[in-house]
């Protein structure tokens, strides 16, 4: 038996799919995008790593995962499953996962973070001019990407190679498996490298060089194009969803500057999670800035910005390296004592490698100015401002705007650090009032996707605290900033212009 979908009812709700690194979590908005009390579905995902540069997800188990998710929340719901009247999706980005004719995987999903192809995209940088391509694609040549990672995996796994019929993000995967169709939407294309930023269809130049069949790769159909219905056995299993429309997967930074409000130039997006990124939404096909990426979060609507492998990772293996037991409240109290840049350390916070600006990828983590009265806490104050630096020199080539609006765990949890960040950027930054920006996003394209909302800024939020810049502080930061900049030149080899 089929929904009624009816999607104006006022009890109408939208289904959040958000498949991350850490979780597969699935929730539960209303129309106006708040998110329904109480109801929850998540799995931890296992990211296999090792010393070759690996990380490898299950693609089976994260399908599994996740059905077993939208069990939890369509029993959590009971009777108001059948208001359910859309689901969406957002998914870590940069994955990629072979197929076979009956969209099973080849192998495993690959995530951003696989560096195995960095040799193979060294190859490709000394044949394709890289900026060339960056203009074309909006992604530089790295192994983040799929054209290094296709080479690869040619070489490296030939049996993998030859028994995929077809390569897709999760996202994909995920559509593959539950509708039978071979898509993927503008945003998932745009995060692999290998598609054309202006046509917004699979690049012909890389796929030429790569030797790849457009056929081997899935349809491009924008966000607000639903899915084919569920399959049969799906359908079966959840006859609430039976007739709703399932959108294609987004990017979830595309999802997170949705769910914050960040949905034009007036709004720079700061994400600090376990990693960070700032991130600006531009209308149309913008050139990306040098270092930096083009996504999309839809076929008009770019995100331009770039990412950092250093977040509160960072954070957390200072406290726990430098055995800070404090507790919270302690900890944020001891480092807002602290004046700007006044521990005499110059870091570079590259303990995972480099992404932009730069894309050193093998770069090395390096504490200097370090002397016998160095404490835990220098280095901790130290090291949150060094990774704030690194946004300010991603925010130095992005359009000035408005309003920085800030988000992710790590910086909510840290009053102190939303104060440095400010200091830095020499801009106000409002923590952002939205929690869970992620599947908010997904509910916000997913309500404009059925006509309840006319715009993705029309359910408008209201951030929560201001952080004012202090310009004794902005300008001991700009110095800071130097430092870092020349310590980088001396000790990186290969620096990005």
């Amino acid at each position: 038996m089929q929904n009624d979908q009816s999607p104006h009812r006022d009890t109408a709700l939208v289904l959040t799919i958000d498949i991350g690194t850490s979780s597969v979590r699935v929730l539960a908005y209303d129309r106006t995008a708040h998110r329904v009390a109480q109801v929850e579905g998540r799995r931890a995902v296992t990211v296999m790593s090792d010393a070759t540069g690996a990380a490898e997800v299950d693609a089976a188990q994260l399908l599994a995962d996740l059905v077993a998710c939208v069990d939890d929340v369509i029993l959590q719901l009971g009777a108001r499953a059948t208001d359910i009247v859309a689901v969406g999706m957002a998914t870590m980005a940069t994955t990629m996962v072979g197929v076979d004719a009956n969209g099973d995987p080849v192998g495993p999903m690959r995530t951003y973070a696989d560096t195995r192809s960095d040799d193979a995209s060294h190859m490709l940088r000394a044949e394709h001019a890289e900026h060339i391509v960056h203009g074309r694609t909006g992604c530089l040549v790295r192994p983040n990407y799929w054209p290094a990672r296709l080479h690869w995996l040619q070489s490296a796994v030939p049996a993998e190679w030859q028994r995929a019929t077809h390569w897709v993000p999760i996202g994909g995967y995920v559509a593959y498996q539950l509708t039978g169709a071979l898509r993927v939407t503008p945003s998932e294309a745009a995060w692999t490298g290998l598609c054309d930023r202006e046509s917004l269809q699979w690049d012909h130049v890389w796929l030429q060089t790569l030797g790849v069949p457009v056929a081997k790769l899935a349809q491009i159909a924008d966000v607000d194009v639903p899915l084919p219905p569920l399959g049969a056995s799906w359908a079966a299993r959840w006859p609430a969803l039976a007739g709703v429309p399932w959108y294609g997967a987004i990017g979830d930074g595309a999802a997170a500057n949705v769910g914050s409000g960040c949905v034009d130039e007036r709004f720079l997006a700061l994400t600090v999670g376990t990693t960070g990124a700032m991130r600006i939404a531009l209308p149309g096909t913008p050139v990306p800035p040098a270092g930096l990426w083009c996504y999309r979060i839809d076929r008009q609507t770019a995100l331009v910005g770039g990412a950092t492998s250093e977040g509160g990772n960072v954070f957390q293996w200072m406290s726990e390296t430098l055995r800070i037991d404090d507790d919270d409240a302690t900890i944020q109290h001891r480092l807002g004592q602290y004046r700007a840049d006044s521990h005499g350390l110059t870091i570079l916070p590259l303990f995972a490698g480099e992404r932009s600006p730069g894309w050193a990828g093998d770069a090395k983590a390096t504490i200097h100015g370090l002397h016998l009265g160095t404490t835990p806490f220098d280095i901790l104050r130290a090291s949150l401002e060094s990774i704030a630096l690194r946004f300010g020199q991603i925010a130095a080539r992005l359009p000035e705007t408005g309003q920085v609006i800030a988000s992710g765990g790590a910086l909510e949890h840290s009053p102190v650090w939303m104060q440095i960040c400010a200091d830095v950027l020499g801009r106000p930054v409002y923590a952002s009032g939205v929690d869970e920006a992620t599947a908010r996003g997904v509910a916000v394209i997913a309500l404009r996707s059925l006509g309840l909302i006319p715009s993705l800024s029309a359910l408008p939020t209201a951030p929560r605290v201001c952080y004012s810049p202090d310009d004794a502080a902005h300008h001991a930061y700009r110095r800071a900033g130097e430092r870092q900049r020349l310590l980088y030149d001396r000790l990186v080899t290969e620096p990005l212009g």
